[in-house]
């Protein structure tokens, strides 16, 4: 069986939750081989075994993680050559789709981005997109080379599959261009000891009905273990972090549940929420589009329903 590469999306080996659900997807296409780059390997090797990678290309070398996406791009091109394999996954992260970009271009391949399933077809392998701000679902084939493909976080249920991969150290002679932006510090973001927006399963979004103050966002979704977003309202007002908006030209999101309170519901922020398993909205204006979309919808004032829901929320778990 050909090997599938998924180049493990971790911390210093604290593996997240994107690398277990694309090795989940990539045994749809064949043997998926996990690449970790970096240091940490002993903490994620357990991780990566549970989830089914028969095999770990380990690339330790300190020039892959001094330096920019590049040098990784670089060494997944090598490894391209040398296996041959069916398809590459990579997170639909930042650095991710920078990644996937460079070696789709490094090894003249497709590439498709935020792609939420992968499956194998004659002659190839098809992903699943959702396109146009959510309206369509399509599915694409790539027709030459090696498709590269960015798997959205969320998209894939990750299922255990016990293995016990084989190791093999790794490493490719990284080109001077590759190295041309070097990190020279890293700081440790501040913990809000909330879950990632993008890996969140639950995920709770104020708008431009919040007024400016998120207290009432914050707790319900401090009740239910969910991330916090904003609408670009409410971003744009100064009312919250960019790092959390939800939109098209912000981040993308596709949680098992997506409560959007206070928000009117514009193409632009549906463009990054639609996929979102279970949507519910809470707001003031029954005629606001985010009815049109959703799952539950409640017409009521935020201040007054989610108190109310996050109350009953602690109340069930007692």
């Amino acid at each position: 069986m050909s090997e599938v590469l998924v180049l493990v999306d971790h911390v210093d080996g604290d593996v997240r939750k994107t690398t277990a659900e694309m090795l989940t997807a990539a045994r749809r296409l064949g043997e998926p081989s996990a690449v970790f780059v970096g240091q940490g390997y002993e903490s994620a090797k357990e991780d990566l075994a549970r989830y089914g990678a028969e095999k770990v290309y380990l690339a330790q070398d300190a020039v892959y993680t001094d330096h920019l996406v590049a040098p990784v791009a670089e060494l997944l091109a090598d490894l391209v050559g040398r296996v041959s394999p069916v398809a590459v996954l990579v997170a639909s992260s930042n650095d991710g789709k920078e990644v996937a970009a460079r070696l789709a271009i490094k090894t003249g391949s497709g590439i498709v981005t935020d792609a939420v399933d992968v499956q194998p077809v004659d002659g190839g392998v098809g992903t699943t997109q959702s396109v146009f701000a959510g309206s369509y679902t399509v599915t694409t084939t790539v027709t030459r080379g090696t498709p590269v493909v960015t798997v959205k976080p969320n998209s894939v249920s990750a299922e255990e599959s016990p293995a016990t991969p084989t190791e093999e150290e790794v490493s490719v002679e990284v080109s001077e261009s590759a190295k041309a932006a070097r990190i020279t510090n890293r700081a440790e973001k501040e913990k809000s000891g909330r879950p990632s927006l993008t890996e969140a399963a639950i995920v709770v979004s104020g708008g431009r009905g919040t007024g400016g103050d998120f207290g009432p966002v914050e707790s319900f979704a401090d009740s239910l273990g969910a991330a916090v977003g904003a609408s670009r309202a409410a971003v744009d007002a100064g009312w919250y972090p960019h790092s959390h908006q939800v939109g098209q030209t912000g981040v993308s999101v596709s949680p098992q549940l997506y409560v959007a309170a206070g928000i009117s519901g514009a193409i632009q922020h549906r463009a990054g929420m639609q996929t979102s398993k279970t949507i519910v909205a809470v707001n003031k204006d029954e005629e606001a589009p985010i009815f049109e979309l959703v799952d539950f919808g409640v017409v009521g004032d935020l201040f007054t329903v989610l108190p109310q829901a996050a109350d009953k929320v602690q109340q069930n778990k007692g």
